[in-house]
């Protein structure tokens, strides 16, 4: 490895975060704060994880749909992205947390009311799955920008040479475009991932009580702002440095992978 390659950057990062936990730790009102703020971490990584899987799931549904024979489907699909590309992930998380929301309530209780079954309440409906929702819809529009391109990054003869061989469109989708697209969709993936991480704080406006929510109320509570925003900082920090990390070596390994890009 070569001097300029080593990775002094990560160094600092590691030394940096040790006194900081190390001064965390040892004042006892910050560490009272990062024990509070453990709770909400549990929160934080639940929301980001159900909404990302499902907006995944949900954005290569649309890029299959922009990638599709039917004019109708391609742009049912560039209708959505772009709709939702355009509204900022707050106005988002208010609207379907206190519009969407109801109005499905509302769909529901129709429903409902046709077939005998019992109503809903509003209220019945956690603001943690709102947020969840409007997290995934916010999301699986750039997730879907993102699969469309790594689909298209698959060489057209590939797939012609395996519908010559014989294979279905799902065993192509799924030997041929998956395997070859995932390493140009990877990054890009990641980082919406890092980028979800962070903006799983805008919950906090919904009362949901992750770490930023905590940490809100620990502030509101001691009047120490400094203190409890310092530590705060310092838990998304981790949170986020440690997933670019495992995700950087993640690319590596399907980087030197026999097949990988050069």
């Amino acid at each position: 490895m070569k001097d300029g390659d080593f990775p002094w950057w990560l160094v600092a990062v590691c030394l940096l975060g040790l006194a900081g936990y190390g001064a965390v730790l040892a004042d006892e009102l910050q560490a009272r704060v990062l024990m509070t703020l453990a709770r909400g971490v549990q929160v934080t990584v639940f929301v980001t994880l159900v909404a990302f899987v499902l907006a995944s799931v949900l954005g290569m549904g649309v890029a299959l749909m922009s990638l599709s024979r039917l004019r109708l489907l391609r742009q049912l699909a560039r209708f959505y992205t772009e709709i939702l590309r355009g509204v900022p992930m707050l106005v988002l998380l208010l609207y379907v947390a206190f519009v969407m929301a109801p109005a499905l309530v509302a769909g529901w209780n129709w429903v409902a009311g046709t077939l005998g079954l019992e109503p809903a309440r509003t209220r019945d409906f956690p603001l943690i799955w709102r947020a969840i929702m409007a997290l995934t819809l916010g999301y699986s529009a750039f997730v879907a920008e993102v699969f469309r391109a790594g689909f298209l990054s698959v060489d057209e003869g590939q797939i012609e040479a395996a519908q010559a061989l014989g294979l279905s469109g799902w065993q192509r989708f799924r030997l041929v475009m998956l395997p070859q697209a995932i390493r140009t969709i990877l990054p890009p993936l990641g980082n919406d991932f890092v980028a979800m991480v962070k903006d799983s704080s805008l919950v906090s406006v919904l009362g949901v009580l992750d770490v930023t929510q905590l940490g809100k109320v620990t502030a509101a509570g001691n009047f120490r702002y400094f203190e409890t925003y310092n530590v705060v900082a310092l838990v998304y920090l981790t949170m986020t440095v440690s997933l670019s990390l495992g995700l950087r070596r993640l690319e590596r390994h399907l980087r030197d992978r026999p097949g990988g890009a050069e």
